[in-house]
């Protein structure tokens, strides 16, 4: 089957309406013979792999309409009427421009416009462009003219639609993203440009005590930015697919050990972290640096936003992909807390751009990125409710060792 014909059966289809006898001249001869040969020759979607693989119109992600030399429409799969709205058996046998009325972000009738059968006769097709369609609707639509001859007239016009809610998002987002980044420069370098100007006009007149003060503030505000370009460097890492992982041998227990010292040097509480490691731990291959990332944004998460004890579990596990070799062993790291914990309805967009928790602080970027690193390395990353009542993070990582030395 070509993808210019359709095996559904519930509906008139591509193949229904060219094998379907229609009204003819006296002088006109029956196209029906060599039917195939006008499908697959004029409009190169019915030879090559298309054929081998049996490609049906309804398998495609994107909506397609195909009219014939007439301007009327022998094919419109699924995706186009689920663009549309229109059913395929109402926009089958209507002419193009009334099957799939499009207009121009200025109103103009797109058909009419463009003239892909009476237009230019060197013109190959319409690029991709946000259209209109009746309410208002905007579609993504490309549309390809597939000539008898390089000059000669339209045999058929292939048009494919495209849905712009996904584009839309990503606008959204991008947009989000600009918009907290903005946000979050401004305090910082506002803070740090005020007390410099300062410092600078009246040096003289501040004792030593308050220039100290004043300079650990922009010290303070100049890691924060630091901090906030990292945070978009790793984005754009993990959005392009870029982010490397330069495997080392880490000891996970110290390296959580590390920042509990931290945290208890900073002024908690020493028996408000416990720490409890099941032995023996498989032997871990991980990017140190980035694990500590992973580590100190969960920590800090349970320090700043939860309440009570702050428990972390280190164990052995399976390994959340199944290796080549056999071998089925990883390390488990659940961060835990006795707060309030996350609303269920909260659960599935932890790990999304600009989620937060509460407003106390922070871009809403960190547990996107520790989602980003955690999957980087083959693991697995969850949210859910610990037994004390609060959130309970737990990251999974498989042993990772390299491949040189297996």
């Amino acid at each position: 089957m070509g993808v210019g014909t359709s095996g559904a059966k519930s509906a008139p289809r591509a193949r229904d309406v060219r094998d379907t006898p229609a009204p003819r001249r006296a002088d006109q001869r029956d196209d029906r013979l060599d039917a195939d040969h006008d499908v697959d020759h004029d409009a190169g979607l019915g030879s090559g792999p298309g054929v081998e693989l049996g490609v049906d119109p309804d398998d495609l992600p994107d909506g397609l309409v195909i009219a014939d030399e007439n301007g009327r429409v022998i094919c419109f799969n699924a995706a186009a009427a689920r663009i549309t709205a229109v059913p395929a058996a109402v926009a089958l046998g209507r002419h193009l421009e009334s099957a799939l009325p499009l207009e121009d972000l200025e109103g103009r009738r797109w058909w009419q416009l463009t003239d892909p059968y009476g237009g230019l006769a060197i013109r190959v097709g319409q690029p991709e462009r946000n259209l209109l369609l009746p309410g208002g609707r905007e579609v993504l639509v490309s549309a390809r003219y597939v000539r008898t001859a390089p000059t000669g007239s339209v045999r058929r016009v292939v048009v494919s639609l495209r849905d712009t809610e996904a584009r839309r998002r990503t606008e959204r987002s991008h947009a989000e993203l600009i918009a907290t980044v903005a946000h979050e420069l401004r305090s910082p370098l506002t803070s740090v440009k005020g007390f410099t100007a300062t410092l600078l006009a009246k040096w003289e007149r501040f004792t030593d005590d308050q220039k100290k003060l004043m300079l650990e503030t922009v010290d303070a505000d100049a890691d924060r930015v630091t901090r906030l370009i990292a945070e978009l460097l790793d984005i754009s890492r993990i959005d392009s697919g870029r982010l490397e992982v330069r495997r080392q041998p880490v000891d996970i227990g110290a390296a959580v050990g590390r920042h509990i010292q931290a945290y208890v040097t900073s002024g908690q509480p020493a028996d408000r972290f416990l720490l409890r490691i099941e032995q023996p731990l498989p032997p871990l291959w991980a990017d140190p640096d980035k694990i500590d990332q992973v580590l100190s944004n969960l920590l800090e998460n349970a320090v700043r936003h939860g309440e009570g004890t702050v428990t972390i579990d280190v164990t052995p596990s399976a390994s959340p992909r199944e290796r080549e070799d056999g071998e089925n062993v990883a390390t488990s790291v659940t961060v835990s807390d006795e707060g309030t914990g996350i609303p269920e309805e909260s659960m599935n967009r932890v790990f999304t751009r600009f989620w937060r928790g509460s407003k106390r602080g922070g871009t809403g970027l960190g547990l996107y990125i520790v989602k980003g690193i955690v999957e980087a390395h083959g693991g697995t990353i969850t949210v859910g409710r610990a037994p004390g009542g609060g959130a309970e993070f737990r990251f999974t990582l498989p042993v990772g060792t390299p491949a040189y030395l297996l």
